[in-house]
């Protein structure tokens, strides 16, 4: 298992644990005292550690390698009944964005989110998370597919950003996530948008655009990466720490801005500690937001959606 540098005093921990159990197997002598106090003490220090995260620590969080991405969320839900679509029908299929039909129980969903990769070589297939203008037209392709046969869809994000190469420009990546909020605010069947990961800048609100939008506890959605606001303002990545702060950008920062409707909460020490406790904790989440959505005509249902977007933010006429 992998530790963060925040997590270091629990790793030591763990370790006199594996220790202190190791010699009570080897030897006669009786440590069982000694080993619960050692798992006392460490239950206490990770109480401590992750009752007080900074923002950074959850940034880094979501970026565990261990975390479960999107692919991984959509197995554990659908259960084996996930069938992945293919391609934008006009340049290619984006690897970066992954979509298709699945069932959770007996009702079906259509399934969509940013997918990165889990080692070097799929990294790179993946295109570390960061879609191409394809990736978006798959998305909003994959979406009037679902408003054509009512079936709601699930957003899964997870991205560091929408890819910035310049051959992604060349085919209107502006264009392409421009064009999926404005079909988003009135596409006619229920959207569940859920921050698995990093939701940062256009490239998650591409996919990012519901009616009920909810983030995991240790994720973020913000304009820009905290690295990226400090190389601008202070010309180093040395201020990620403070700029991450600056940037409200924790679930708990976003739902009392009144920018999501809700947080699912994380096992103790982040979503890949326990990914089952994770994938129930989502799949109860996705129920109880499409029940509710369920109740309202689409005429209702879009007309709410245009309201809560339109309503965000302040500004003067």
């Amino acid at each position: 298992m992998e530790y963060l540098d925040f997590e270091l005093p629990i790793k030591e921990l763990e370790d006199q644990l594996t220790k202190c159990k190791l010699i009570g197997e080897e030897s006669d002598v009786d440590v069982t005292e000694t080993c619960q106090q050692i798992e006392s003490k460490l239950e206490h220090t990770r109480k401590e550690i992750f009752k007080n995260l900074t923002a950074w620590q959850r940034v880094q969080l979501s970026r565990h390698p261990s975390r479960p991405y999107t692919l991984d969320f959509i197995k554990a839900l659908t259960k084996g009944t996930f069938m992945e679509l293919h391609g934008d029908r006009t340049v290619k299929d984006d690897k970066a964005m992954v979509g298709g039909l699945g069932k959770i129980g007996d009702q079906s969903f259509m399934f969509i989110g940013q997918q990165k990769g889990y080692n070097t070589k799929t990294r790179q297939y993946r295109n570390f998370g960061m879609s191409n203008p394809e990736g978006y037209r798959k998305a909003l392709r994959l979406m009037k597919m679902a408003e054509k046969f009512q079936i709601p869809v699930v957003t899964l994000i997870d991205t560091p950003g929408a890819y910035p190469g310049l051959e992604a420009e060349e085919r209107g990546q502006g264009e392409a996530i421009a064009r999926n909020i404005l079909e988003m605010t009135r596409l006619r069947t229920p959207i569940i948008s859920i921050v698995i990961g990093e939701g940062a800048s256009g490239g998650a609100v591409g996919i990012g655009v519901g009616d009920k939008v909810m983030m995991l506890e240790n994720t973020w959605y913000t304009v820009i990466s905290p690295e990226s606001c400090s190389s601008i303002l202070w010309r180093s990545w040395e201020y990620k720490e403070v700029a991450a702060e600056a940037l409200k950008l924790t679930a708990k920062d976003m739902s009392r801005q009144k920018l999501i409707d809700g947080i699912i909460k994380e096992p103790l020490g982040g979503a890949h500690t326990d990914r089952e406790k994770t994938y129930k904790s989502v799949e109860m989440a996705i129920k109880k937001a499409y029940k509710e959505l369920g109740e309202l005509s689409l005429d209702k249902l879009v007309k709410q959606r245009m309201e809560k977007y339109a309503n965000m933010g302040v500004f003067k006429g």
